[in-house]
């Protein structure tokens, strides 16, 4: 009240005297408008600010999944598991190709499809790939040889098998299988064993017989890996399907991985020495050429395996594998059936512990037949474990 009779009315928030109630509603509303446009400016600020970071972590994620997608196929390809066919259909790819480049005629390859169209019929190889006699051949060989090689063990008789173009590019497990199992099935411990196949089968002969010991129970974790399913794929195999298969035939055999290099540079003589006990143990004598009763062992690393024919030993103390490659042609292989060979023919076998120097191997090792309650705990074992460990 000014004293006069005039009513006067202060602000709340800055302290402004007006003389009408209503100019002071107004006044202060004007308060409330900025404060409302100054706060929810900033709210607005920070609403924008978390959707453009919502839609750029909806963004990386999204990249992400891609680059995963991408990756997975990427994969699938390289390992046959993409779903592009098997061996009859790059068989039939490849024969196309070489007839449209001028490489084969067309009745030829109208034969060689009808050729294989018969081999999976019955499921058994073409022998096609096929060299047998090598090993009679290297202790022929050996027999003469007087320069470096102190004692030498082979393995029992084995054919080598290369790829063909059905399997270029992924077949060397199947190709390994079947070396060793011709080998085994030139010994008559494992006729029993054996009964069922009496002839080396064919690539996806091999796939449904895996197939099969996944039915019978196991390694479910690895059949997990293909799905359950191999036929009709050009998937890769390793260590693991063919101690599934050995063992489903009531075949005894183990696996060793040596899973670190135990020697300089990257390099695993332990390895070598491992292979060496294998061949010698129960064939010590003082021949120069064992031909031992012990079956090839299958070799793994890596994107590759080979199988194991041998080893030598230097008379500088030093170890040489003798290794049938399935990549090795049979050309290349039958120049080792000369029996006046220089050995220039043997570098195509020979690795010493400077040739292999992947970070990690496995081999699988035959070493006789199993009950059928050793194949059952077998089974069981392999739900959990198939491997020992070279420490």
């Amino acid at each position: 009240d000014t004293g006069n009779g005039e009513q006067l009315y202060e602000c709340p928030m800055c302290s402004l005297t007006c003389t009408n109630i209503q100019i002071l509603e107004e006044h202060v509303d004007l308060h409330l408008e900025e404060q409302s446009f100054s706060g929810g400016g900033g709210i607005r600020d920070l609403e924008l600010a978390q959707q453009l970071q919502t839609e750029e972590d909806k963004w990386q994620r999204s990249e992400e999944e891609k680059r995963e997608r991408e990756e997975f196929k990427k994969l699938q390809r390289q390992y046959g598991l993409d779903n592009s066919g098997g061996y009859k259909q790059q068989f039939l790819k490849n024969m196309e190709r070489e007839v449209d480049r001028g490489r084969m005629q067309p009745f030829e390859y109208h034969k060689r499809k009808a050729d294989m169209m018969e081999s999976l019929a019955f499921g058994i190889d073409d022998g096609k790939t096929k060299t047998s006699g090598v090993i009679e051949a290297l202790c022929k060989y050996y027999q003469n040889e007087n320069k470096d090689v102190r004692r030498v063990w082979l393995s029992t008789g084995v054919d080598h098998f290369h790829s063909s173009l059905g399997d270029r590019g992924w077949g060397c497990g199947y190709r390994n299988f079947q070396m060793l199992l011709s080998s085994l099935l030139q010994t008559s411990l494992y006729n029993d064993c054996l009964r069922d196949t009496t002839l080396i089968p064919s690539i996806p002969k091999i796939q449904s017989m895996i197939e099969d010991a996944w039915r019978e129970g196991f390694d479910p974790h690895g059949a997990s890996h293909f799905n359950n399913r191999l036929h009709g794929s050009k998937a890769w195999i390793g260590a693991c399907e063919i101690y599934s298969l050995l063992t489903s035939l009531r075949i005894k055999c183990q696996i060793i991985d040596f899973h670190k290099p135990t020697g300089p540079m990257g390099t695993h003589p332990r390895l070598f020495e491992w292979v060496l006990r294998y061949y010698s143990t129960d064939n010590e004598g003082g021949a120069k050429v064992v031909c031992t009763s012990k079956p090839p062992i299958y070799l793994q690393h890596q994107g590759h395996s080979r199988t194991v024919v041998g080893i030598e030993e230097k008379k500088n103390k030093t170890l040489c594998l003798l290794l049938f490659d399935p990549g090795c042609p049979s050309q290349e292989m039958q120049k080792l059936l000369k029996q006046n060979s220089d050995g220039t023919s043997l570098k195509l076998l020979r690795k010493f512990v400077g040739s292999l120097k992947e970070k990690q191997y496995q081999i699988v090792a035959v070493d006789g037949v199993l009950s059928l309650e050793e194949k059952a705990a077998r089974c069981c074992a392999s739900q959990v474990l198939t491997s020992e460990k070279i420490p």
